[in-house]
Formats: C-alpha cells, structure tokens, sequence
C-alpha cells in the first residue's frame, strides 16, 4: 500500500533572542508533522515538548494513522508529561499543534489536532487559511468581542493559555479531518513565529520559497531579526502527490523531488471538537 498523501517537507528551529534554552520541539517525518511549545521554566518545558514528540515518534513509517491513532498518542504523551510532576516538574506542560496524513475510504486526507496556542495553516492557492483554533485567554476575549485584533498583539495575556498536555490541564485536544489536495502547502509553527511575524510576510514566504525547507529558514529568520523573543519552530509540508479515488493519484509539477513563553491559566475548561 502507498502513502494517501506523498509529502516534501523543511524544518527549522530557533531558541531567539531572549531565551536561554529552546523549550520548543518538532517531529517532521511523514506522516506525523508537529510542533511542541514547552513551559515550566528550565528543563521542564524542554522535557515536556520531548515527550510529546517521543510519543508521536512512535507512529513515524505507517503510511497513514486514525483519528484513535492519534488520540492514542496524545493519551501517552498526556501520561508522560503528568509523569514530570513527580520529579519535581510540577508545572511541566507543552502545547501540541499539527497534521498527520489519514486517509478516507482510500483518499488522502489531512488529521489536524491542536492544543494550546502553536498553530496549524494551510496555505492553497495563495490563500493562508488557520485551522487550528487557539486555546487562549486571548482568543477567548477575540471572540467575545471584549478585544480586537489589534489590542491582542499587545495585551498583558498574550501568552497565557487555557489548554495544555500537563501544567494541570485536563483540556482536550481538538481535531480536524479534510481533504488533502495537491499542492497543499501545511504550516505548522510555535508562537514564536506568529507573534513576530505577520500573516502578509507569511503569504508572501510561502508564495515565493518554493522549497519547503528554504521556507521555513526564512521564516525563522524573520521571527529572529523581528524580535525573537520566544522560542522559535517552523514546519513546512508540501503535498506532492495526493490519492483523490481509489487507484488514481494526482502528481504535482515537482513530483521528482520528492524525498521521502507560553503558560497556562490556572483554571482550564474545555471541550472536544
């Protein structure tokens, strides 16, 4: 069987210019595509974001997962982050953001989950398109119009969360399942990216840079010279090839090149999408 989705993928990852050490971590190898964003302060965070990705690690090779799949391992890497807490970690946590390749009846499918405030996008046809929705106080005051957008990028509770893997949270993960289509270009980033770079520089990075690895250097590079106040990770996946019926697949142009500071509030309530 082959792969529902044929991916080209780039990585990059910055501590910037602030931190001390790089509490964020990534998986980037088909068909797991995520990023971690840990807090807890030194060494705490770094281990948290490491177990999410180790658990995650675990389903690297298959050729696509199931929405129990992954729930599986958000359930692990849930275990093993509250595991911390007695070692003396006790306010260990990560955020957890990103897409897996699934699979309908055959057809190639993208599997979204998000927790916390790192982010998932698609860019299609010059189009940058947010999947995941931020579990923040920010968010929260966005959409009941207590804030607007351009408040938000400066307010005091920018970085405060309202779901988390550990930190005491018993928040969900939310889920998205859609098609996948060639051509599809997937954003995933930490914060670090979004608060220093803004969704015009990103069009136009992932419009011009064709290679996904070229694109996510550059926009790590951006987020670094504006500020880099946090912690910085960018993962970029390119759809290349794409099962749209059962035995056909769709093929780009470039199918030769195909190689296989947040913290929580204390109080966190939620549901499952």
């Amino acid at each position: 069987m082959s792969a529902p989705v044929m991916v080209r993928v780039g990585a990059a990852t910055h501590t910037g210019n602030r931190r001390a050490l790089n509490e964020d971590a990534q998986l980037s190898t088909a068909p797991v595509f995520i990023v971690a964003d840990g807090m807890g302060g030194h060494e705490a965070g770094e281990v948290a974001s490491g177990a999410v990705v180790a658990e995650f690690g675990q389903l690297v090779g298959r050729d696509a997962l199931a929405l129990d799949d992954v729930r599986q391992a958000v359930a692990r890497a849930r275990a093993a982050v509250d595991q911390l807490a007695t070692t003396g970690a006790a306010r260990a946590g990560t955020t957890l953001s990103g897409v897996v390749i699934s699979s309908v009846d055959g057809l190639g499918y993208w599997l979204a989950v998000n927790i916390g405030d790192s982010r998932t996008y698609r860019f299609s046809a010059g189009e940058l398109e947010q999947i995941s929705e931020d579990h923040s106080v920010i968010q929260e005051l966005l959409d009941a119009g207590e804030l607007t957008a351009e408040e938000a990028l400066t307010d005091s509770r920018r970085n405060i969360i309202t779901r988390a893997i550990g930190a005491g949270s018993t928040g969900d993960a939310d889920f998205w399942l859609f098609p996948a289509e060639k051509g599809d270009r997937m954003l995933v980033c930490s914060d670090g990216l979004t608060s220093e770079v803004s969704d015009g520089r990103i069009i136009e990075v992932l419009s011009n840079e064709v290679d996904p690895q070229r694109a996510a250097d550059v926009l790590t590079a951006d987020a670094v010279a504006a500020g880099g106040r946090d912690n910085i990770t960018v993962v970029v996946v390119d759809a290349i090839a794409v099962t749209t019926r059962p035995g056909t697949i769709v093929l780009s142009d470039d199918m030769d090149d195909v190689d296989a500071d947040t913290r929580p509030r204390e109080t966190v309530t939620g549901g499952v999408r």
